[in-house]
């Protein structure tokens, strides 16, 4: 199966804490590497994490450019990882890349090549992402070459072909803050209380038992 995250409440964690805004996203950092595990044991075969909004590079500078710092040490991490090859993981990057820095795009861009051949599972990072902007970059694609805009083509266009059968957001909020706009209109959403860095492994089975007990009618 396909899950969605919306990766929510670091800022606030480390609020509760009397923390800087960056120390959670440190705490959250540390929880994603141990969710590619718990998937891998669940048995979940592919993972689209919204990591970076195009609206959140309106933060404070600072906490941008920390962010951004994270992304680079954890992408490195993953390059030099052996388990991703040893275990078919393919990975791929989502967003509108060409706004980040140059330094932190090569790396990206050296992941999806080294991967690019792997099947068994598949990462997609959400970074630098809107949901609108990536229709209307798929619509421009079709008017450009002359194409049918209609669904098969968009889909085809757009960053991510694949839909999520679950979308899980952390965090306490109910929306979907612009998050795959097209290919979650039949995913089963579930919202959770908890922070991201609070998120433990029984919070995830639980959300993959409730979604088994969901029926889905697709609007049927």
């Amino acid at each position: 199966m396909h899950i969605g995250i919306i990766i929510d409440g670091n800022r606030r964690f480390a609020k509760q804490r009397a923390k800087e805004p960056w120390k959670g996203h440190e705490e959250g950092a540390k929880t994603l590497e141990e969710f590619f595990g718990w998937c891998r044991d669940l048995g979940v075969k592919e993972l689209t994490l919204y990591c970076f909004s195009l609206e959140n590079f309106k933060r404070p500078e600072k906490e941008v450019e920390f962010l951004m710092k994270i992304f680079k040490k954890e992408f490195a991490k993953l390059e030099k990882d052996k388990r991703i090859m040893k275990d078919g993981v393919k990975i791929k990057f989502i967003g509108k890349k060409e706004l980040l820095k140059e330094e932190l795009q090569e790396l990206m861009k050296r992941i999806e090549k080294k991967t690019e051949k792997n099947n068994n599972y598949i990462i997609n990072f959400a970074i630098a992402y809107g949901g609108r902007q990536e229709i209307l970059q798929a619509v421009k694609k079709l008017a450009e070459n002359k194409e049918e805009i209609n669904e098969e083509n968009l889909t085809k266009n757009l960053w991510l072909s694949d839909s999520p059968d679950l979308i899980i957001r952390t965090g306490g909020e109910k929306r979907t803050s612009n998050f795959l706009p097209w290919q979650s209109v039949y995913s089963e959403w579930i919202f959770l209380d908890k922070m991201w860095p609070e998120m433990t492994k029984q919070d995830l089975i639980n959300a993959l038992e409730e979604f088994k007990n969901r029926e889905r009618r697709f609007g049927k």
